[in-house]
């Protein structure tokens, strides 16, 4: 999969100050503030920045993290596992192959069957409420 490029006045533009900061600076919203958290309607997620099917409902479950969380990602391909030593820990940053985005990060504290918890912000995600 090819990468998709959009330019940092496009995306300031289209996107919310916050959407911003976290797509492309990796930043991360304050944990209960984000739409998706607590959000139970059926679609898919997709990324605010270039589009692309992430996760879809069927594997969101509530993990009281304060972020949306997945057990997996659409397809393998969808998500890309960067390693990330920010902050004085050693976590796996979740980046959209399509763009290059930061999603979030991937714990091993997940439900089965992956055991895997995609810990996502919001405002790295869309939902399409009329796919799935």
């Amino acid at each position: 999969m090819s990468k998709k490029t959009v330019s940092k006045d496009e995306l300031r533009e289209r996107l919310t100050p916050v959407q911003f900061e976290v797509t492309q600076n990796a930043d991360t919203e304050r944990a209960f503030s984000g739409e998706y958290c607590d959000m139970k309607d059926p679609g898919t997620y997709r990324c605010v920045v270039c589009d692309e099917a992430l996760f879809s409902s069927d594997t969101k479950y509530d993990s009281a993290s304060g972020w949306p969380s997945f057990y997996e990602a659409m397809d393998d391909d969808a998500v890309e596992r960067r390693s990330d030593i920010s902050h004085g820990m050693a976590r796996t940053e979740a980046v959209c192959t399509g763009c290059g985005a930061h999603l979030g990060h991937i714990f091993d504290d997940g439900p089965q069957p992956t055991g895997e918890r995609f810990c996502m912000n919001s405002a790295s995600l869309r939902l399409d409420r009329d796919a799935n």
